[in-house]
């Protein structure tokens, strides 16, 4: 129990967080977390209503003295995105996170935490649970599978909110306060093809790249970082070991999860002798070094390995026009940042991050996530993608999943009071941004016009990937802030 997050304070976060943890939530499978949520609130004797797409509201009363303050809405989402280091046998689906602290961190074993947005979640029932607190009517809305799409979000009953202004608790920086962010779009493409069966001779060689050791993490919270994309940079070596040895491509992966920038890539090659293999083998050892000596300072170790397997009788090829259309629209392909607000220093207006590709069985397919505060920046983006692979001759594009932004609104109520009550507890202003990640606001707004609404939480580092960790001072600090809002809400009218 030394190193349990159940010794941490607030205890009572801490607590709810670790119960979150023990329940398998990732994104898709709602099922367990949904009914456990539902179970809290009617345990607690409070109001709890689930809706047609399993997002749960569960409406607490205002304490005494506090019956004029209007309804405040405590926002998150139930579900993590489900990443785990190569080497971490894990199943997202059966398996309990494994906490642990290091130094002033809370982080999990080879896996991400579930901190984005646990804490989130944890926060509101121990707000929920809690009798000494002060506070008007509340509701606290838990969302179901925002890291797939939003899909609850964009599915929530209008009905099942009442109040007039919503704190959404699935921001990542202590001390900052966002009142926008940015709208996203989904872009799929396919390359259908007639695998090729290759009898090999006993000259050939299978090889196996791997592409490791990248940090990846959000496509949005950390895409202006610089990091390395394993999918690009499997495909710009494989289009230079093609020009250069004639290799054929038989598979390639890289990344799982539309929002996060990928780690990992891999790709299985057959080559034309020992001696081509020797060449590759080389040219993969100074693709490492050159990897690595591009993105220091960025990245930690890259790993890049060519492996030899052993010798089969025959393998499925990806036919060659296609291995080559596929590698050249990739490596043609926009990603990473593309342009900067002009008007707000340091903050990314549009992204495109080259998510997932993966082939399999007569078909090659990619995903990718567009995000842009400008509706048509984004879909700009979106159709400099659909250009590239349709010279590429790839089988099907399709734009879809488009969701709105959060326009900022300087002059909101609720912000004013929050800046108040965090200048007044710390000494000094939080800074009010636009965060380029999208968040579920956007969505919620459009559905339910005119709510007040500020996104705010704990520091939370590298959420989806393994790296994820949150800061537990922070965890505290948003604590004793998120309470002194609710004690200061706005009266109604």
């Amino acid at each position: 129990m030394e190193n349990s997050i159940l010794n941490l304070k607030p205890s009572n976060v801490w607590k709810h967080f670790h119960e979150l943890t023990q329940i398998p939530h990732p994104s898709g499978h709602m099922e367990k977390i949904t009914a456990f949520i539902e179970g809290f609130g009617k345990n607690l004797g409070l109001e709890t209503v689930r809706d047609a797409a399993n997002n749960i509201c569960i409406r607490k009363p205002a304490t005494l003295g506090y019956e004029n303050k209007q309804t405040i809405v405590l926002q998150s989402h139930l579900d993590m995105v489900p990443q785990a280091n190569s080497d971490t046998p894990f199943d997202f689906e059966q398996d309990p996170i494994q906490t642990y602290i290091d130094g002033d961190w809370v982080k999990a074993k080879g896996t991400t935490l579930g901190a984005d947005n646990g804490i989130g979640a944890a926060a509101a029932m121990a707000i929920l649970e809690a009798a000494d607190l002060e506070h008007g009517a509340l509701e606290a809305l838990f969302t179901t599978d925002e890291e797939t799409g939003m899909y609850g979000a964009q599915l929530v009953n209008p009905d099942l909110i009442k109040g007039k202004i919503m704190l959404n608790l699935d921001s990542e920086l202590d001390g900052e306060l966002y009142i926008g962010c940015a709208g996203g779009a989904d872009v799929t493409v396919q390359f259908r093809y007639e695998e090729e069966v290759l009898r090999l001779p006993k000259t050939d060689i299978v090889v196996k790249i791997s592409l490791t050791g990248l940090k990846g993490g959000h496509s949005g919270v950390d895409i202006h970082l610089g990091r390395a994309n394993a999918n690009e940079l499997i495909f710009r070596f494989l289009k230079e070991a093609a020009k250069k040895c004639h290799i054929r491509l038989s598979s390639v992966s890289g990344g799982s999860l539309r929002n996060a920038i990928p780690r990992e890539a891999f790709a299985t090659i057959v080559v034309d002798g020992l001696e081509t293999y020797n060449q590759i083998y080389k040219r993969v050892a100074d693709y490492e070094t050159l990897f690595n000596k591009e993105f220091e300072g960025i990245e930690n170790k890259i790993e890049f390995k060519a492996e030899r397997l052993n010798q089969m009788a025959e393998i499925k090829l990806i036919p060659e026009a296609i291995q080559t259309q596929l590698t050249h629209a990739v490596v043609g392909c926009p990603n990473n940042v593309i342009n900067m607000f002009a008007e707000i220093p340091d903050t990314v207006e549009t992204s495109i991050n080259m998510a997932v590709v993966e082939s399999q069985e007569g078909h090659a397919d990619l995903k990718f996530l567009a995000r842009s505060s400008s509706e048509s920046k984004k879909y700009a983006v979106c159709s400099s993608v659909e250009s590239v692979f349709s010279l590429a001759k790839a089988d099907s594009i399709e734009t879809r999943n488009g969701y709105p932004g959060w326009d900022p609104n300087y002059k909101s109520t609720i912000l004013s009071i929050m800046e108040d009550v965090f200048e007044k507890q710390r000494g000094f202003k939080p800074e009010v941004k636009v965060m380029h990640a999208g968040l579920e606001c956007g969505i919620i707004l459009s559905n339910v016009p005119g709510l007040d609404t500020v996104s705010f939480g704990p520091t939370i580092k590298y959420p989806h990937s393994p790296d994820e960790k949150v800061e537990i001072a922070s965890v505290q600090k948003f604590w004793d802030y998120l309470t002194a809002i609710l004690k200061h809400a706005p009266e109604n009218n």
